[in-house]
């Protein structure tokens, strides 16, 4: 078991006080049998109302009402977690689905059909090219293999890139530029997934990463796969790694742009900045800055 100290903060600063409208907040991690939550602290200014509830994805969400106007908005999330999950590889797929290509079983694909759609029904040709120098029919395989073939492939083509644009770039875009977001490379791996006929769905996160600050991001994203047997396994293109110990899970999605760490509005002024530094502890061990 690892423990980490996870400390977010987000500030925003207006150009005169504003109305601030309901946020919705998805700071909390998804506890299980891998995960859980030792301590959890939730503090914003000006104050707020929170109503808790789930999500259809089962996410944990805080939904914040606000009663005073002000220019500044600040939301701090401190946890200490606990990661059980130190052999990701230790799983079982079901006899039926461990040679590719396979097809779900009829109890499992109403409860998947919508993690098996594709973004864009008609995938295009520069996508369809890069999954072919991955696997050509007729090449017996397994399907973890064919996964974990992928998740080094999308490593290997894609550069990382800090993007603070809001939005996810095409899989097209990310191909050809050979460039993107954790966010970016994450669809790319989940569209690709999906044509070759896996379930795959979006997280959003933290990662406890040694990579210098200008080369993480403030948060984290990779994708999760559903293997009959073995569950919802996590791949991260971004770093060509099976997810493990040192990835915090806190929301889940089929698309990324329903998982936004925070989501809200506000009226009667402009906003001038908006400043994000997650910072995570290893405890007994050393910090790592994911952000300024």
């Amino acid at each position: 078991m690892r423990r980490f100290n996870i400390h977010h903060l987000t500030t925003y600063t207006y150009s005169a006080p504003v109305r601030l409208g309901t946020h919705t907040l998805r700071l909390r991690p998804r506890e299980g049998h891998d995960l859980r939550i030792e301590s959890s602290t939730l503090s914003i200014r000006p104050a707020a109302k929170l109503r808790w509830h789930r999500d259809v994805e089962g996410n944990c969400l805080a939904m914040a009402s606000f009663r005073d106007a002000a220019d500044r908005l600040l939301i701090e999330s401190q946890l200490i977690i606990q990661q059980y999950d130190r052999v990701p590889l230790d799983f079982v797929v079901d006899e039926e689905a461990v040679s590719y290509p396979f097809h779900y079983s009829s109890r499992d694909l109403p409860l998947l059909a919508a993690y098996l759609t594709e973004t864009d029904p008609q995938p295009c040709p520069l996508l369809l090219h890069w999954m072919a120098t991955v696997w050509q029919p007729g090449e017996r395989i397994q399907s973890y293999t064919l996964l974990k073939r992928l998740n080094l492939a999308a490593h290997q083509r894609v550069s990382y890139r800090k993007r603070d644009e809001p939005g996810v770039q095409t899989s097209a875009a990310t191909l050809q530029g050979g460039w993107g977001s954790c966010r970016d490379i994450a669809v790319l791996f989940m569209e690709a997934a999906r044509c070759f006929g896996f379930a795959a769905r979006f997280v959003s996160g933290y990662s406890f990463t040694a990579l210098p600050p200008e080369q993480a991001g403030s948060t984290h994203a990779w994708a999760e796969v559903f293997l009959p047997g073995a569950g919802w396994k996590g791949f991260d293109p971004t770093h060509g790694v099976i997810v493990g110990d040192t990835h915090i899970p806190v929301a889940v999605a089929r698309r990324p742009e329903s998982v936004p760490p925070i989501a809200g509005t506000f009226g009667g002024a402009s906003l001038l900045s908006m400043q994000v530094g997650v910072w995570i502890t290893e405890l007994q061990g050393v910090t790592t800055k994911l952000a300024p």
